[in-house]
């Protein structure tokens, strides 16, 4: 098939790249930036992109969102944040829906930051939207696409949990405890949605070839843990204590919003979609995924 992927060189975007070129697929890479690792060139804040060299794909794949975790959450910060993503997959929905040969389906990353904080509540793709900022980001980023669905193409929400590959956010979360220093964060009550990076990557896949499929998938292990739990499990495959706690005050003068949003708030989610149209997990209990991510 002809795929193109925009947002192929972050850290989800090329374990994708190079799966789906390894299975003999023509991927189109798109970047905001000309260089060897990009085939089409856009500028979202103009909104140019060449509509000519969309045409006739099979597939598009948006992986592209400004860093979440990268810096303090001001209101500009928060702007940017929100802009990446409505911003971006406004302009490539609208372009699909414009071409004479759109792609069958539009495969767009979300988040499970949809569903808010909703403490021990279980989640599916069927649940409502939560509150917050992030809530308010995931609705309007998944609203964004609406152009595309309008236009026939199959448009599915990617709604990713703390991803766990070697890079990304556990890389972050695992110095402290390589130095010694991890603890759980808040109460450590909290749910915390994950899945193993191997996983993003076959479930992509995966949706590719399921046309029953649309709308929001929730991509999170089945193994529902706390931060709690997940801070053992880390410590355990690192052979490291893991007695020095972040309170949750500290997290807030630290990180300010975002440590409520990230790293406090729970969401007990389920990945009942993937679930039900037959996916297997690769990684379906965290130890195997640390083990993997960390080895």
């Amino acid at each position: 098939m002809r795929i193109a992927i925009a947002g192929a060189s972050g850290f989800i975007g090329t374990a994708v790249t190079a799966h789906l070129a390894g299975q003999g697929h023509d991927v189109l890479k798109i970047g905001r930036k000309a260089n060897k690792s990009t085939d089409l060139v856009w500028d979202v804040a103009a909104g140019k992109l060449d509509s000519a060299a969309l045409e006739g794909l099979d597939v598009v794949v948006h992986l592209s969102g400004e860093n979440l975790s990268r810096g303090r959450w001001t209101r500009r910060r928060k702007r940017s944040i929100l802009q990446s993503r409505t911003d971006s997959t406004g302009l490539l929905s609208s372009t699909l829906a414009r071409l004479d040969r759109p792609p069958k389906v539009l495969l767009v990353a979300s988040a499970v930051g949809y569903y808010g904080a909703r403490g021990i509540e279980n989640l599916d793709e069927t649940s409502s939207a939560g509150a917050g900022f992030l809530a308010d980001v995931c609705r309007a980023w998944e609203a964004a696409a609406d152009p595309a669905r309008a236009a026939g193409i199959r448009v599915v929400h990617a709604r990713q949990g703390v991803v766990l590959g070697k890079g990304g956010a556990l890389q972050v979360m695992a110095l402290p405890f390589k130095l010694g220093l991890g603890g759980r964060i808040g109460t450590g009550d909290q749910y915390m949605p994950w899945i193993a990076l191997a996983d993003v990557v076959a479930a992509y896949d995966f949706l590719i070839h399921h046309d029953a499929v649309e709308g929001p998938v929730n991509f999170v292990a089945p193994e529902q843990v706390t931060n709690r739990e997940f801070t053992r499990a880390l410590g355990k495959t690192l052979r490291r204590p893991t007695v020095f706690p972040l309170p949750a005050l500290m997290a807030r003068l630290l990180f300010g919003e975002m440590a409520d949003e990230l790293l406090l708030a729970s969401a007990r989610v389920e990945p009942q979609v993937l679930g039900s149209a037959g996916y297997e997990f690769t990684y379906p209990r965290l130890s195997e995924a640390l083990q993997a991510a960390l080895k």
